[in-house]
């Protein structure tokens, strides 16, 4: 069929490759780029649409066979890299500079484990090799500086023609921003909402993210000014609602997600936390402390996917006081594992909705 070895030979017959997620093929995306052949050996460059690429080993196998079929082919290269895509703009709200994703980790209510969820995932998308931020929007109670290793960090604010501007510390490949930098450990913040949302949009606005790819707005529970500030002023790829199993943590995030709904924001899913308890004594075993199956159950029922399901192991406490996340001081762990696979899960739907 094909009777010169060329680039435009190589490029036909990955024409019917698709990428798993966009269900289109490679070549009409252009993420088949660079195509060279010296003798019988081709190699090309991969363009996927995200680091995080969860199907990465397979399109690159499925390349290299399609390619091999190609009279004359006796060895395949293939350079993977990735471009991820920037988020759709919005008329009436102003993007990031150099972000290109901003995603919302929430819940309806506290202590279901949502800064664990954000933490975790944001550093499991650094280990990709993504760009990534965390913008600690619990204004009210910053734990993300300790949870990443930053509790000690002293944050530069620096004056500019523009203002002042701050630079984010960082730590396991993640920029973050808190209000944890700015006051002391004890000290509280009594605040109305108009200070909040202010406070939310100079952690958006005023602060040097550089270049990101993915920016993880660590959200605090509820459904109030700080959701409101967010979802009004940026653009947004899309916010993934934590809960447990606990019918009483399953009713708030409910009423989470239809915040989310109402106010045109895509919910990408759900992330069952604690779903169940993994005795370190007894690593086969498992306790159902919350209950089992309603992250499941209610995603079904909302029309949203279930992200996955993340168990309740004490290295992952752990982990958290002692700011080594969990993706870092036991990747082998089934709640690291877990973790990885949700923000690998992330990261698909996000390049889906950018491209779609």
């Amino acid at each position: 069929m094909y009777d010169v070895l060329d680039s435009q030979s190589v490029l036909e017959v990955l024409r019917p490759v698709q990428d798993p997620e966009l269900r289109k093929s490679l070549v009409e995306l252009n993420m088949i780029r660079n195509v060279k052949i010296e003798g019988g050996k081709v190699s090309f460059t991969l363009v996927l649409t995200t680091p995080a690429c969860p199907l990465r080993e397979f399109i690159v196998e499925d390349c290299e066979k399609a390619v091999k079929k190609l009279p004359g082919v006796t060895d395949v290269s293939v350079e993977v890299t990735a471009e991820t895509p920037q988020q759709k703009s919005l008329p009436d709200r102003n993007g990031v500079p150099g972000v290109k994703n901003i995603i919302a980790v929430s819940s309806g209510k506290g202590g279901v484990g949502k800064s664990t969820v954000a933490v975790n995932v944001a550093v499991a998308l650094a280990q990709t090799g993504a760009k990534v931020g965390l913008l600690d929007a619990d204004i009210y109670g910053p734990n993300d500086p300790t949870m990443l290793g930053l509790a000690d960090a002293q944050i530069v604010v620096r004056s500019t023609d523009k203002g002042e501007v701050l630079e984010p510390a960082f730590n396991h490949g993640v920029k973050l921003v808190s209000m944890g930098f700015l006051i002391d450990r004890d000290q509280p913040v009594i605040w109305r909402g108009p200070m909040l949302n202010g406070v939310i949009r100079q952690f958006l606005y005023q602060v040097e993210w550089g270049q990101l790819d993915y920016l993880i707005v660590d959200m605090p529970p509820g459904t109030g000014d700080a959701q409101l500030t967010l979802t009004q002023s940026v653009p947004m790829s899309g916010a993934v609602i934590v809960t447990t199993p606990q019918t009483v943590a399953l009713l708030d995030s409910r009423k989470g997600l239809r915040m989310f709904q109402q106010m045109n924001v895509p919910v990408l899913g759900m992330i069952e936390n604690m779903s169940y308890f993994i005795p370190p004594d007894m690593p086969d075993k498992q306790y159902d402390i919350f209950g089992s199956g309603g992250g499941s159950k209610t995603a079904a029922e909302l029309g949203v996917p279930l992200l996955g399901c993340v168990p309740l192991e004490i290295s992952t406490r752990i982990g958290g006081d002692n700011g080594v996340p969990i993706v870092v001081a036991d990747p082998d762990s089934a709640s690291a594992k877990a973790l990885k696979a949700i923000a690998l899960n992330i990261a698909g739907k996000v390049s889906v909705a950018a491209l779609t």
